[in-house]
């Protein structure tokens, strides 16, 4: 389905010589999929994204890809910062945390998947950059939340998904020490201290994490599950 125009003013030339290799999914967090647009292309809003996806399928395109739209805000992945100049943003209409957070319907998953397929075969964008706003802005944001389905995004094609073992071995191995575990989330992409201490910028990086690759269990604690799919990321992950 051919997306339906609306224009957003709140965009603006990429910068020189930046490619675009970040993709990142959004939930617009409001009440209903009319305000988000309105908002969208409110220029006293200042804020934008190159996609919207409806929950009943409707797809808008607010900003040309080409062009730099005002999504992710305060960001980093793999220690840059500006990830507005290098992303493509996708705002999935959902009232978020905030205002009633719900699964994302069939109709709307149907339409993002290929969407982001498309979107994917123009860029050169890894798998591993296949990011949710709370990966680049942890602590800042939560969306799009532990309800998405990343791993039929990833059974589609879409970002990555941990395939691990189902059963634990019978002698569990100690866990690494809180300094490792930091080391591997920053390797994996994600700003966090490395200081050997989980301080609370640490766990608000492991709870970006859970809520995109473990969405059984958002704490903030290392277990041997969140060790495990941490692992199995950055064996299977490209820069």
């Amino acid at each position: 389905m051919k997306p339906i125009s609306m224009f957003s003013p709140n965009q603006e030339p990429r910068p020189a010589g930046v490619a675009i290799d970040t993709l990142i999914l959004h939930y617009t967090g409001m009440k209903t999929a009319q305000a988000a647009l309105s908002r969208l292309c409110d220029p006293e809003a200042k804020v934008s994204a190159h996609y919207l996806v409806d929950e009943d399928g409707s797809v808008f395109l607010l900003v040309p890809e080409a062009k730099r739209a005002w999504h992710a805000g305060v960001s980093s992945w793999r220690g840059e910062t500006n990830i507005n100049d290098r992303s493509i943003g996708i705002e999935l209409v959902n009232p978020g945390h905030e205002f009633g957070y719900r699964p994302f319907p069939e109709k709307q998953m149907a339409a993002l998947i290929p969407l982001l397929r498309e979107i994917l075969a123009r860029h050169p964008i890894p798998q591993s950059r296949v990011l949710g706003h709370s990966d680049v802005a942890p602590g800042r944001k939560t969306d799009p939340g532990e309800l998405l389905d990343w791993a039929r995004l990833a059974e589609s094609g879409i970002g990555l998904w941990p395939k691990i073992a189902a059963k634990q071995p019978a002698k569990k191995a100690p866990l690494p020490p809180i300094s490792e575990i930091q080391s591997m989330l920053w390797a994996y992409g994600y700003t966090v201290p490395r200081n050997g201490v989980l301080d609370a910028d640490t766990k608000n990086a492991l709870i970006a994490f859970q809520r995109h690759f473990r969405p059984e269990r958002i704490d903030g604690a290392v277990d041997a599950e969140t060790f495990a799919r941490l692992s199995w990321l950055l064996d299977h992950s490209a820069a």
